[in-house]
């Protein structure tokens, strides 16, 4: 049986890019299905037939890689009381973080993920944290998209807006409300007919209630609204919404530290202004401060160039140095551990075969 062009499977996102990387798994009797929600010790998944719990195999969780994510495909077994989770097929994006608190761990919070909405509230509009958030989404391979919510509540979104562009870089600024409804529209045809975004940023930004208006449905819980217009978000896992005309949705916890990981394109995407700037510096490995012919402090003198919106890039750029150089020691140190293991187990072998 071919799963390239199930209709049902196209509905949720599967496409021949897909298909193709999961060829070797149908010989071996498994089908596809895509994880809908992570809730810890168990998945939701749809198979395209219907949606069903999974786990993953004893091999899956055994062999040290990666569990699956909301948006993955995964290689199924039917089997009661759940179905089995085999492997993950590649990922074509992947969103990631540091995890907080840990050194050197990746987090994948969403896979499979085409549009990345970077969703600030009127109330709290902050360039740095945009800036951060794209950093993110451009790492990831999904086309960025911010998003201001409670546009109904702001003094001036055309203000706002333009602060956000400003920070964006070129990426689209979308000015949304889910009281009014005004841009919610244009935010669900970014996703049709079958296309995957996912909504990012700090808890009580509204992004569930964007969900709650896309759908027509309160799908996701929401806290009463503060006097002051300031909501808090209830979302505790991650979920992938089909939205009623086509196309999905991924709702995410509010992240209270955005934790960049491996991965330097975000930066050149973002920072593109900076980085050409900088390129006209009389020398490579200027560092801005105090060498002659740095064009970097002569775009400032000048107020071609924000002197946050510097710090922010000379900030990203050393937490990714940071995260990189841990993650390669990290790499070095479990290939030792790892050969290691293998040597004593062949002297042991070598002992057993010479008695």
């Amino acid at each position: 049986m071919s799963f390239q062009t199930i209709p049902q499977l196209a509905s949720l996102g599967w496409d021949d890019w897909f298909a193709e990387r999961f060829a070797p798994f149908e010989a071996e009797a498994l089908v596809p299905a895509r994880v809908l929600a992570d809730y810890g010790a168990e998945y939701l998944v749809h198979d395209g037939e219907t949606s069903l719990r999974a786990v993953p195999s004893r091999n899956l969780r055994n062999d040290g890689g990666p569990l699956p994510a909301v948006g993955d495909w995964v290689a199924l077994k039917h089997r009661d009381p759940a179905a089995a989770i085999h492997a993950i097929v590649e990922r074509r994006t992947k969103f990631s973080r540091k995890v907080a608190h840990l050194e050197t761990k990746e987090q994948v919070l969403a896979a499979n993920v085409d549009v990345a909405f970077i969703v600030a509230s009127a109330q709290d509009v902050n360039a740095r944290r945009i800036e951060r958030y794209l950093t993110m989404a451009w790492q990831s391979g999904a086309a960025p998209v911010v998003v201001l919510t409670k546009s109904d509540i702001a003094a001036s979104p055309e203000e706002l807006r333009l602060e956000l562009e400003s920070a964006a870089a070129g990426t689209p600024v979308l000015v949304t409300s889910a009281v009014t409804g005004e841009g919610v529209e244009a935010l669900a045809d970014q996703l049709r007919p079958a296309r995957t975004g996912v909504l990012l940023g700090p808890s009580g930004a509204g992004k569930s209630s964007l969900i709650n208006r896309m759908t027509g449905l309160e799908l996701m819980k929401t806290r009463d609204v503060h006097r002051s217009g300031e909501g808090r978000h209830m979302t505790s896992h991650r979920e992938l919404i089909q939205l009623p005309e086509g196309g999905m949705i991924i709702d995410t916890p509010g992240l209270r530290e955005a934790q960049l990981w491996v991965g330097k394109d975000g930066l050149a995407n973002l920072f593109e202004d900076v980085e050409e700037i900088a390129a006209q510096c009389r020398f490579s490995d200027c560092e801005h401060r105090s060498e002659p012919g740095c064009a970097i402090k002569a775009a400032m003198a000048k107020g071609e160039l924000d002197e946050a919106r510097l710090e922010s890039y000379r900030k990203l750029q050393r937490e990714l140095r940071s995260v990189a150089a841990r993650s390669d020691a990290r790499i070095r140190i479990e290939e030792r551990r790892k050969w290691k293991q293998i040597a004593m187990s062949n002297k042991v072998r070598t002992k057993l075969l010479g008695r």
